[in-house]
């Protein structure tokens, strides 16, 4: 076997620090050149990604506005002043609590004409409303509709059209109620601060008109788009690229779900990628620098480096065996560093390691504290007179409700979850009633037990709602509120939970007691060291939980999985 040592002459250190230096540094220049020429088409594709993403961003924040807005149509329809056709009562009403918002009301019988306004006093003489296509489109069609933008005859503003058909109970006071907003207002929503200069962002209607836009060359409410770029723009979410005179452009569009709209954010491309080759160029350019400044500090190094390389050989085995080492003095300034970092490292390692018993011994404890709430969990359920099959599924429903729980404490290293998040997550499951349900209360982080317990409890809830109660019916509510109220010696602050459903099916008080009553009872009472209070009520099943503040949220002192890494 041939022996490379042969091939090395007997030279120098710094000689062979020269030829290090040279070998590690040149490989890497070449693979930066080889870099550049792939630059553009890898920051092309990302600049389409974040592009796209950008258009979905902006398209979700104006979807969560028309959302809101439809929500008010389907509180307003109920108001009790339409179904008494107390018009006078009902515009004052509206008037006030919508004027902070910017959102008007408009009602309208079936030929188009306004039977109020809010943006005028009532009583003001009013003609027919300014889109009528938009206004049968929804009366033929029985849904809500969000109108194209146009220029409105009262506001004398481009604007916009949420509107909804009134139920049969008070079609007396008009065939259709809308609420309307100056397209201007949306500007609020969109924003150009995370692009690139030069590049604009717009909304635009299901016509291909322009409802509102920001940005270098912002486009006027009510401007047609160009069309043959629209026709380009297919699917859910996406990009292109087109020429405008001299500049490649690249548009980046989102379809707004739900609604006939798009986000769209458009922009030179050398704009965006400017900054990038600049950087790339000085890496260059540095590259060449770092590799001559290397080269002749190996030299210079290699000089002075016998002695101290032997001292730090041998600080290196001792930390191979686990000991921790002081750094050695040396006239290297180098060698010193180097000493200084195997110092750190050596010190570094035997905190890392009583971090990972630290880390250990906490994720023991917080499996401990599941599997106890699963054993739990089965042993209520084996109790039942139950098949194996129900017993199955019991236990899967419930694991799923769990696991929704353990995820959301998991993406946050088990730092804890906001009360509003938990209830999201949990409502999620049952997707087809989650609109129906409404949320009020301070958003505060839960502890990890919490988020645990009260997910389980919020399942058994929503479970019974959907088979039994409210939720399963279509026009049946449910509210869940929380705020801090006081204990009875009025010290300790205490947190009063409230499940509230409304407008379901009669309810009864059951004759047997099952699982889901002793989660929602007991378990609940226990596992916050409260008071459970459960009105079966005619109207609406009314759960309340009354317990300290502390049982539910994470205190300033308490350490996560995230705390002990750091």
């Amino acid at each position: 076997m041939i022996r490379v040592s042969r091939f090395f002459p007997t030279a120098p250190i710094g000689a062979y620090l020269v030829a290090l230096a040279v070998g590690v540094a040149l490989p890497l220049l070449v693979f930066v050149a080889y870099l550049m020429m792939e630059l553009e088409a890898n920051e092309r594709e990302i600049l389409a990604n974040e592009t796209a993403e950008d258009a979905q961003l902006i398209a979700r924040s104006i979807d969560r506005e028309l959302q809101d807005m439809a929500t008010t149509l389907r509180l307003l329809v109920t108001s009790p002043e339409l179904e008494r056709r107390d018009l006078r009562a009902f515009h004052n009403r509206t008037q006030n609590s919508l004027r902070s918002n910017s959102l008007y009301v408009i009602l309208v019988d079936a030929a188009g004409q306004q039977q109020l306004n809010t943006r005028l006093p009532f009583g003001t003489p009013l003609g027919k409303v300014s889109n009528m296509p938009a206004l049968e489109s929804v009366l033929s069609r029985r849904v809500t509709e969000a109108s194209n933008v146009f220029f409105g005859t009262t506001s004398g503003k481009h604007v916009f059209n949420i509107s909804m058909p009134l139920p049969r109970e008070v079609s007396a006071s008009g065939a259709a109620m809308i609420i309307t907003q100056n397209a201007e207002d949306l500007q609020k929503l969109i924003s150009t601060e995370g692009l690139s200069e030069g590049w604009t962002v717009a909304i635009v209607d299901g016509s291909g008109h322009v409802v509102t836009s920001l940005g270098a060359h912002a486009l006027s409410s009510g401007t047609a788009f160009p069309a043959d770029t629209l026709k380009l723009m297919t699917g859910f979410k996406g990009t292109i690229e087109d020429v405008d005179g001299e500049l490649k452009q690249m548009y980046g569009y989102a379809q707004i779900t739900g609604w006939t709209w798009k986000a769209v954010v458009w922009g030179p491309i050398d704009a965006a990628q400017a900054s990038i080759l600049t950087t790339w160029r000085q890496l260059i350019s540095g590259g060449a620098v770092f590799l001559a400044v290397g080269m002749l500090i190996a030299w210079l190094v290699g000089r002075q480096l016998r002695i101290p390389i032997r001292q730090i050989a041998e600080m290196a085995e001792r930390i191979g065996k686990g000991e921790i080492v002081s750094p050695v003095e040396t006239k290297i300034r180098e060698a010193n560093q180097v000493a200084i970092a195997l110092s750190n490292a050596s010190f570094d390692r035997s905190q890392a390691e009583d971090r990972i018993h630290l880390i250990l011994h906490e994720l023991v404890h917080r499996t401990k504290n599941i599997l106890t709430l699963v054993q739990a969990m089965m042993r209520q359920l084996a109790r039942k007179d139950t098949t194996m099959e129900e017993f199955q599924k019991a236990i899967g429903n419930r694991l799923q409700g769990l696991g929704k729980s353990i995820e959301a404490l998991a993406k946050e290293q088990w730092a804890g979850v906001s009360i509003r998040r938990v209830v999201e997550i949990h409502m999620s499951t049952f997707a087809e009633v989650a609109d129906r349900v409404e949320l009020q209360g301070a958003d505060f982080i839960l502890k990890a037990e919490a988020v645990q317990n009260l997910g389980l409890i919020l399942h058994e809830l929503a479970t019974n709602s959907v088979k039994y109660g409210a939720l399963s019916v279509p026009q049946g509510k449910v509210r869940i509120a929380w705020k801090d109220v006081l204990d009875e010696a009025g010290s300790e602050p205490n947190l009063r939970l409230v499940w509230e459903e409304r407008d379901g099916p009669p309810v009864h008080e059951p004759a047997r007691t099952g699982f889901g009553t002793t989660i929602i009872k007991r378990h609940a009472a226990a596992a916050f060291s409260g008071q459970v209070d459960v009105d079966f009520r005619s109207e609406g099943l009314c759960w309340i939980l009354t317990a300290p503040r502390s049982s539910f949220e994470r205190g300033e002192g308490t350490e996560s999985l995230k705390d002990i890494v750091i």
